[in-house]
């Protein structure tokens, strides 16, 4: 019998290059694995629903739930999880210090709806007492002028959402000091170019981010991988078959990270570094899976609500296929 052939939107991740290589199959599946920017990936997915799979931002997902007929069904399965506190910039000229002093100040956000600005709004609120509501939000490209939101948004009034001029960056903005911050999952080019005039708000971030995981226990979810809801309708095993494709090329990366005769990277003291990932996070550091990443998905799914970019709180297993929710192991 013939392979159903999809295609799968992802980028060039380590722990996905058993699936762009091919050294990995999933079964019954002949994939054609696409290299692209997560940007080209998540806007062509939501516009034109153009791949069969792909990697998607998490929180466009949830948005998409509430349309009459959702276009995707995610599988728990996270290609891409940040840390936040270093993606909080500040201009010189703000006077902000602390996170309670962007209290009333204009912010910049390439996309209101964007899951890294989810987490750190929310992050801000709950761990620093700054309301999401509490600031002007500006929208716009970071870089080049004209950035829109991937998916129309119907956001409650006392979210006071404003939108950049035509010929605006919000990297240049910050540095003049039009914006107070920005929150932003790409450094600003003016954090390089403008040192003087641009800086982050936590300056000592890693330290920050490793505090907060040991008390939160959470490594914020960006991305999740969804199928094209009328894939999933005529053949439902694909999500079980890509899930245990994922979990297998993920696999062998964690089986490189142990690999200490030679070097696969170019980080002189990898091994130290994996040896305090395991003392801090435990030998799966990068979980795959509905169950050890629920709290992580309950706390976004929290934030999303209180953000007013979901209708209602959505429970975590409402995200995913109901096949994929069982714990597996290869």
């Amino acid at each position: 019998m013939s392979k159903l052939r999809l295609t799968l939107a992802c980028w060039n991740y380590d722990r996905t290059r058993g699936l762009a290589d091919g050294s990995v199959q999933p079964d019954g599946i002949e994939l054609t694995y696409l290299n692209l920017p997560v940007e080209e990936t998540f806007f062509r997915m939501l516009r034109y629903r153009e791949f069969e799979a792909a990697e998607m931002s998490l929180s466009s997902y949830t948005v998409s739930l509430f349309r009459d007929d959702p276009p995707f069904i995610a599988i728990p399965v996270f290609p891409s999880r940040v840390f936040r506190h270093a993606s909080i910039f500040v201009s010189a000229k703000s006077g902000v210090r602390e996170p309670k002093d962007l209290i009333g100040k204009r912010v910049g956000n390439p996309e209101y709806q964007l899951t890294a600005q989810v987490w750190i709004r929310g992050i801000l609120s709950e761990e620093y007492g700054v309301p999401p509501a509490s600031v002007e939000y500006w929208t716009g490209g970071e870089e080049e002028p004209g950035r829109e939101e991937k998916i129309a948004l119907d956001l409650p009034p006392e979210f006071k959402i404003r939108r950049t001029g035509p010929n605006q960056t919000l990297s240049r903005m910050l540095a003049d000091g039009e914006l107070d911050a920005l929150y932003a999952p790409r450094i600003p080019s003016t954090f390089v170019t403008r040192p003087k005039d641009v800086r982050r708000l936590f300056e000592n971030y890693a330290e920050v981010e490793r505090a907060y995981y040991s008390k939160t226990r959470i490594f914020p979810i960006m991305h999740a991988v969804v199928i094209r809801r009328d894939i999933y309708r005529a053949y439902p095993w694909v999500a079980q078959s890509l899930c245990k494709a994922f979990v297998e090329s993920q696999r062998l990366v964690y089986e490189d990270f142990q690999e200490s005769a030679a070097l696969k990277t170019m980080l002189p003291w990898l091994s130290a570094h994996v040896e305090e990932l395991r003392k801090t996070m435990g030998r799966d550091w990068w979980p795959y899976g509905f169950e050890p990443n629920r709290h992580v998905i309950e706390t976004f799914l929290r934030y999303h609500h209180e953000q007013g970019l979901s209708k209602r709180r959505l429970q975590p297993e409402e995200l995913f296929a109901p096949e994929t929710l069982a714990a597996y192991k290869i």
